[in-house]
């Protein structure tokens, strides 16, 4: 959460008349001291845990990365694989579709020349 320029104003305020005139530059030097230590130790701080704990983690993630790269390029020629097999079926199953149809058409086709054969000869 950041103090913007308003709520600092307000705050410098209320400092300035519960410490009064006289006071206030003593302790707004020790407040602006207090800060510029406070920004130095948690400078140091973040410093410390990049150092301490995330570069160590990485270090120790990098070969695990290494080792799942093959389990991941596997698993992408599996999925690869999956779908052209989803493919060919999906198209076998046109062509199943289609055979069906060409051959509804074939029987369709037989029963109207008979039924033409029989008119003619009846």
């Amino acid at each position: 959460m950041k103090i913007g320029w308003t709520e600092l104003l307000v705050v410098a305020v209320v400092a300035l008349i519960v410490v009064g005139p006289d006071k206030f530059p003593e302790y707004a030097k020790k407040f602006g001291k207090f800060l510029r230590e406070f920004r130095k130790m948690t400078s140091e701080l973040t410093e410390e845990i990049q150092k301490d704990v995330v570069e160590p983690l990485n270090e120790v993630a990098k070969p695990l990365k290494e080792a799942v790269e093959p389990i991941n390029a596997a698993a992408n020629d599996i999925k690869k694989s999956t779908d052209d097999l989803k493919k060919s079926v999906n198209s076998i199953g046109k062509d199943v579709k289609k055979a069906e149809a060409t051959e509804e058409v074939k029987e369709t086709v037989e029963t109207v020349e008979e039924t033409a054969e029989a008119v003619q000869e009846g």
